[in-house]
């Protein structure tokens, strides 16, 4: 199967898998989104995660992170960008703030993939991949 956004599809996967209450959830791995799981770790939206080799490129399990039975975590948003080709890219000024700083813009630069917080601090731009609240 052909996925047009991988970065979408992760994250549609999580959010899926988490109004499913799924413990976890698997996702083919490549170290963008490793990276993004990495944030997403380090922010507090999911649990844990880790890479599993299949043998062929991989798979990144994710486990879920739940407040209590009744109140799931807020999961990621969907991604920004439509399709490879319409990527914006933004100055490290121009970086948008989400829900006026309580949630996060993940953002590819020359330095890594970062939150947006993380990007301003180091004076750096680059394309945002997504918003997570």
């Amino acid at each position: 199967m052909h996925i047009t956004d991988p970065i979408a599809d992760m994250l549609t996967r999580i959010r899926n898998a988490n109004n499913a209450k799924h413990d976890t959830v698997d996702v083919p791995a490549s170290n963008m989104k490793k990276s993004i799981a990495q944030i997403l770790l380090d922010e507090g939206y999911i649990k844990n995660f880790q890479l599993i080799d299949d043998g062929t490129q991989g798979v990144i399990r994710i486990t879920l992170k739940y407040r209590s039975p009744a109140r799931r975590r807020p999961s990621p948003a969907c991604a920004v960008s439509a399709s490879p080709a319409c990527a914006c890219t933004r100055a490290a000024d121009e970086l948008p703030r989400v829900l006026r700083g309580l949630g996060i813009a993940i953002v590819s630069t020359s330095k890594g993939v970062m939150t947006d917080k993380k990007a301003r601090e180091a004076h750096v731009g680059g394309e945002v991949l997504a918003f997570v609240w």
